[in-house]
């Protein structure tokens, strides 16, 4: 139960109680697979304040993607000071920021999380196109590790090298993820105009944007730039292995799914092929259970606790 989860963590107070009841009911709605998994994987003390940096991270993403740029510049600012001020206080009108600041109470590295994303989202506000790989990885490594970040700093080793290894493979990892949303996504970010395959990758295979449309008649291109922006995803993904290993054992189990679910989205990719172009694509929900399932009964089963990677 919630509240049992609530005691676990020491939230004892009552406004307290409330606001993060309250942005829970808003993540089950928004993000269910994410809650999800934090609810059965996660240990209890940590799914309260997981459930919050989700809330923010949408919140900003929401606030900072919509109209023209200079209107995205303007809700990155105005937001940031609102944040800033939370932060510093210790108290905010907004539902968000308030439970953000009880989380950075509890865990004062947040602090400097939530500066570094802040920092990086001036990027998510300006990016329309890439040229080159080289420039999809620096908008990873300044925006997307930034914010997969949050929430992983949560689960990272206490300092020195371990805790350095930790973060590199957290960047593997968030580089898979971010170049499989940019294939899923593909029809609607061609619409939109702002995609996340560069330019270079496109011209390895002889396209431009304008053949990421349905009926242009370059389905073999496409099929054959989808498979090899998988296959960097996979690189990836087996480069962020390590990340299990080097967290403490009630952790592994969520680290273990969310690579799982990653190779099931790098399948599916793979499988849709071309059609991205004209519809986007996920992991089976069957898979994904399956694995989530899978990880419950061996942490059921206490394999971490006796050192098991």
């Amino acid at each position: 139960m919630w509240k049992r989860v609530l005691d676990r963590a020491g939230i004892r107070e009552p406004e307290a109680r409330r606001g993060y009841t309250e942005l829970r009911r808003e993540v089950r709605r928004f993000a269910p697979a994410e809650y999800t998994a934090a609810r059965l994987l996660l240990p209890a003390p940590l799914q309260p304040d997981v459930v919050v940096l989700v809330a923010f991270m949408h919140e900003t993403d929401d606030r900072i993607d919509r109209g023209a740029l200079p209107e995205r510049e303007e809700a990155l600012r105005r937001w940031r000071a609102l944040t800033d001020g939370a932060l510093a206080s210790g108290a905010s009108p907004h539902p968000v920021l308030r439970a953000l600041g009880w989380a950075a109470a509890r865990h004062p590295v947040l602090r400097g999380r939530v500066r570094a994303f802040l920092d990086g989202a001036v990027q998510e506000v300006a990016w329309e196109r890439f040229g080159t790989e080289a420039e999809v990885g620096r908008y990873v490594e300044g925006y997307s590790l930034p914010a997969l970040m949050l929430s992983m700093g949560l689960l990272a080793p206490g300092g020195g090298a371990e805790a350095d290894a930790f973060e590199r493979a957290c960047l593997a990892l968030i580089t898979a993820m971010q170049r499989l949303d940019f294939l899923e996504d593909l029809a609607q970010d061609v619409e939109e105009g702002r995609i996340g395959v560069s330019d270079e990758a496109l011209a390895r295979h002889g396209l431009t944007v304008r053949d990421l449309r349905p009926d242009t008649g370059r389905a073999d291109g496409v099929a054959a730039l989808v498979a090899a922006q998988a296959d960097v995803a996979a690189a990836f993904l087996e480069e962020a292995q390590p990340v299990v290993g080097l967290a403490a054992g009630a952790h592994r189990p969520f680290l273990r799914a969310v690579l799982g679910v990653q190779e099931l989205r790098a399948a599916a990719v793979r499988k849709a092929g071309a059609s991205l172009v004209s519809r986007p694509c996920g992991p089976p929900p069957a898979g994904c259970a399956a694995v989530l399932l899978r990880e419950l009964a061996r942490r059921g089963a206490g394999r971490d606790r006796r050192g098991g990677a």
